[in-house]
């Protein structure tokens, strides 16, 4: 990730273009070795990768796992549920017992914002955010611009609609980071109820329609609706929320007829995006969103691991 003194992947804000450039190169040769099955599975051979989840999400989890046994290391998933961090042990506890261990690479999903820093200044692994909170979820950003990059050739000059629970997203933010760092355009497009305040302070444009928010636009990124996080009464009812901001095909028109649909997983069909839109062969690319994620986690592995040597 370019300066070599750079342990740990936190967050995609303050990441400069050259940076995520390489990042996004490296990842895309990973893309064409899986595909062909030619993986490099020495380049972490004799180390240990431990997914400490905090959240569910077996998606990222799943996709940091095949990462890192694609690339030869051993990898260890702890379970928070049945671990002693369950049972009243703290986060500074747990970066002692992790010490011990001597992992080599930490990746960290957490509820709480900031959680992932503070191991990173307590833990000699490299630590990689897998989601914080309401912060930030720095490998999704890259795997969605990887995406977008590849179907078109670039992210500069590009328009971006962020559409729906923008307030509880991390994915959001990282995105918001990543594409404006890269030259693209970014819109954010929801109730004002699901929008942060003085969101467009970040240098977006925001919008409270979909019809004036997706006009002409390249990219139409959804977002799961994340009732877990808000409080009661910020939507009416998932009902209403898809009529109005819901993306099916009247309110994808208004979009660039080459408009890519994304969405970061995991879906609720018929209430952020309708089934036939997501599963639309020519715009959807959602499928190989989670494709790109493997290829892009190996990159990120590859390149902490090697600025830990040079630095060692």
């Amino acid at each position: 990730m370019a300066p070599p003194s750079r342990r740990h992947l936190l967050q995609i804000e303050g990441m400069d273009r050259p940076e995520i450039g390489a990042l996004l190169d490296l990842a895309e040769s990973y893309v064409l070795l899986n595909r062909t099955g030619k993986t490099p599975r020495d380049l972490l051979r004799g180390r240990t990768l431990i997914n400490l989840f905090f959240e569910d999400s077996t998606r990222t989890r799943t996709s940091f796992e095949l990462a890192g046994k694609r690339l030869g290391a051993d990898v260890l998933n702890m379970s928070v549920s049945t671990s002693s961090v369950n049972k009243g042990e703290t986060l500074l506890d747990t970066a002692a017992t992790l010490n011990a261990m001597h992992c080599d690479l930490l990746v960290v999903r957490h509820d709480q914002s900031g959680a992932p820093h503070l191991l990173a200044q307590k833990v000699e692994a490299s630590v990689v955010n897998a989601g914080d909170g309401t912060h930030e979820h720095p490998t999704q950003a890259l795997l969605d611009a990887l995406t977008i990059r590849r179907r078109r050739g670039r992210i500069e000059g590009l328009t971006v609609a962020i559409c729906g629970d923008v307030m509880h997203s991390r994915v959001a933010r990282s995105n918001i980071h990543l594409l404006l760092a890269m030259g693209a355009s970014v819109r954010v497009v929801g109730p004002p109820t699901l929008l942060p305040s003085a969101v467009e302070r970040l240098g977006v444009e925001v919008f409270h329609d979909m019809a004036s928010g997706l006009a002409g636009v390249d990219v139409v990124m959804m977002l799961r609706l994340q009732k877990e996080r808000m409080a009661k009464g910020l939507v009416p009812s998932a009902r209403e929320f898809f009529r109005f901001f819901g993306l099916d095909k009247a309110k994808l028109a208004a979009a660039a007829p080459h408009a890519l649909v994304m969405h970061p997983g995991p879906m609720n069909r018929g209430v952020e995006i309708a089934s036939d839109v997501a599963d639309d062969p020519l715009r959807s690319v959602i499928r190989e969103q989670v494709e790109m994620g493997v290829a892009m986690r190996m990159a990120v592995l590859d390149r902490l691991t090697r600025a830990a040597l040079a630095n060692a």
